[in-house]
């Protein structure tokens, strides 16, 4: 499907057309499982969220006619945004379980326990992002662009009408300001 038919099934979904809220779902459903399945691969091992389940619930959450997506990039972008807010939710869930989440207290002697997997904690990204969010807002939309849309340093300079340049410029701040963030976060 181009990109215009795309626009189209929008405009008609918003206008209240839920047989184009349909077909937009099939028209996107291949390219958002794709950007899922990329999220998820990034997720620590063990990860319970598929990306089916995860395309369906960020799906569930845009609503057609509250949203006035513009175009195909915007929609992406507020697919992006349901999809982080979906795996931090996730990640709480799996955090307050591992925490006990009211189960009873039992001691862990003699048990051997695996070593902690590494991988991307959502939650921190997040924290991180959310506070990128208040002091640089334009760069947080970027990297939520780039890192949960999955898109191309071009597609993401068009969504937010700033330059290719630009947005090169922005992603290398963002990202070295990400990272210290999170790896100070973590040594504290």
């Amino acid at each position: 499907m181009i990109p215009g038919d795309v626009t189209l099934l929008l405009q008609a979904a918003g206008s209240g057309d839920r047989g184009a809220y349909s077909r937009l779902y099939e028209a996107v459903y291949a390219e958002l499982r794709r950007v899922a399945g990329a999220q998820l691969r990034r997720e620590s091992p063990g990860h319970t969220l598929q990306p089916t389940a995860l395309v369906n619930e960020a799906y569930l959450r845009l609503t057609p006619g509250a949203a006035g997506w513009q175009n195909r990039r915007h929609f992406f972008g507020a697919a992006a945004e349901a999809m982080r807010r979906i795996l931090v939710d996730h990640a709480r869930q799996r955090q307050a379980q591992k925490r006990g989440a009211g189960a009873e207290r039992v001691t862990l002697s003699g048990i051997d326990l695996p070593a902690a997997t590494s991988g991307i904690d959502v939650l921190q990204i997040d924290e991180a992002l959310t506070q990128l969010g208040v002091e640089k807002p334009r760069l947080a939309q970027l990297v939520t662009l780039r890192y949960f849309a999955g898109m191309s340093i071009e597609e993401a300079a068009g969504a937010l009408e700033i330059s290719p340049a630009t947005a090169k410029r922005d992603w290398v701040f963002a990202r070295a300001w990400l990272q210290e963030r999170i790896e100070s976060r973590q040594e504290t």
